[in-house]
């Protein structure tokens, strides 16, 4: 009789769970929430529609959970930044590029967070909300701290944070690996942008158009920026 093949080393073997979360954010993304019923994601996971169920009791309960572990998984890095002894400039330089690195690598999911979300009842829209007004609020700390040292423009932070996250998310429907930037290169033009808009001078780092990035690594979830 053949033996199970063990994992070699290197390889995640996925649980079941992590399997339906995988394709059920590739499908949310592609066809949309309300265009994806749960007897497709089953065929897709290869599994049947009562063991989807007794994963996840229902397909906003697979939602919820989608975004949770996406949110969850980020703000500790952009935390982490927020709370350094860096200049602030240099804080949000990094937030912006951590955030937009992030969004890049788990488009599916992040895409399920900005489009996606939106279906949720009332009952997961309520957590949803929280976990994205503390994200922002760690965004809105570090600028505010800019405008009042002086090092940022008199600005409206809640407006201006929308619209940092506003662009670094809109990568996840139009950026491709065939493209002309990896994710690295565009988060960091996304970040000197975000930087040179909110201070005011058109080079705060001090590095020009092409130049190497700021120093210092920017740790993502696997270190993917530098």
């Amino acid at each position: 009789m053949r033996g199970t093949r063990q994992a070699t080393a290197g390889e995640t073997v996925k649980s079941t769970r992590d399997r339906v979360r995988e394709e059920a954010a590739a499908l949310f993304r592609e066809r949309g929430y309300n265009g994806t019923s749960m007897s497709e994601l089953a065929r897709r996971v290869g599994i049947t529609k009562s063991s989807l169920y007794h994963h996840f009791p229902s397909k906003q309960a697979l939602l919820a959970e989608i975004i949770e572990l996406t949110v969850n998984r980020v703000t500790p890095l952009v935390e982490e930044v927020a709370a350094s002894e860096a200049p602030v400039a240099e804080r949000l330089r990094r937030v912006v590029a951590i955030h937009t690195v992030e969004a890049i690598r788990d488009q599916d999911a992040v895409a399920c967070f900005t489009e996606e979300g939106r279906y949720l009842s009332p009952e997961f829209m309520v957590a949803l909300v929280a976990k994205r007004d503390d994200y922002e609020r760690i965004f809105r700390q570090i600028l505010t701290e800019g405008i009042l040292a002086g090092e940022f423009l008199p600005q409206d932070a809640d407006l201006t944070v929308k619209g940092i996250l506003g662009m670094c998310n809109s990568a996840v429907r139009w950026y491709r690996p065939t493209g002309p930037y990896t994710p690295e290169e565009l988060a960091d033009r996304f970040a000197r942008f975000a930087v040179t808009g909110v201070s005011g001078t058109p080079d705060p780092a001090g590095t020009g158009a092409g130049a190497d990035p700021a120093p210092g690594p920017i740790q993502t979830s696997e270190a993917l920026v530098r």
